[in-house]
């Protein structure tokens, strides 16, 4: 499986493993966006592509997400290979967009890993489908074994911020950040003075205040503080 890392500008600081969404590759504007955000503040991180976009990439068909069980042992396989990798014994998060992000806080929830990373972020979570707020993924959020932080476009169709602090409130392993205005993909309203560029900068910011925080919990090392 191909991996594409970025070394964040901390040769010791936290690595994030980043999946990405359901419909745009590893190395999508937004992805890559993000990881170059994360990097300027020290993450390195490592981005990945499930089996059905590898697929689409060598065959150049557009095909429909793998089923989860397919996804999750992708993800799981992933997690195996950088913790043994090169980039052993630095601080591991798990992460991605959307889909991706899901697939993520599915396996903070997996007591099977417990220990083998730190935390999970998600960028976009996608909480329901668009327009069908009756049908919430979060059964597994009251499983978390680990810190989980979501960052959230406040006007996202697939959770918007009234919905989903009517369902759900922060606290105890989860945390999350509005990003005010913001659409799935951080995109802001055009009246709005901020770009999506700097929405996704606050992302980067604040998933790696997420991160670092985490760190200097466990190891109270002053330089995460």
């Amino acid at each position: 499986m191909d991996l594409f890392t970025d070394n964040g500008n901390d040769p010791d600081g936290p690595v994030l493993i980043l999946a990405h969404g359901a419909g745009a590759p590893a190395d999508s504007a937004f992805m890559t966006e993000l990881a170059r955000g994360l990097n300027r503040h020290g993450v390195t991180t490592v981005r990945f592509e499930f089996p059905y976009m590898a697929q689409r990439r060598r065959g150049g068909n557009k095909r429909p997400p793998d089923r989860q069980a397919v996804l999750i042992e992708s993800y799981e396989r992933v997690l195996d290979d950088v913790a043994n990798g090169q980039l052993a014994g630095r601080p591991l998060f798990i992460g991605g967009k959307s889909m991706g992000g899901r697939m993520a806080t599915m396996l903070a929830a997996d007591s099977r890993l417990r220990g083998k990373h730190r935390g999970a972020i998600a960028f976009g979570y996608p909480f329901h489908p668009p327009g069908k707020p009756d049908r919430w993924r979060i059964d597994h959020f009251s499983e978390f074994w680990c810190p989980v932080g979501i960052v959230q476009g406040s006007r996202d169709p697939f959770g918007k911020r009234e919905e989903v602090e009517r369902e759900l409130a922060p606290g105890g392993k989860l945390e999350w950040l509005w990003l005010e205005g913001g659409d799935h993909d951080f995109q802001p309203l055009a009246r709005q003075p901020e770009s999506r560029s700097d929405l996704v900068a606050h992302a980067a910011d604040w998933a790696t205040s997420f991160m670092k925080r985490e760190v200097a919990s466990v190891t109270g090392s002053r330089k995460y503080r």
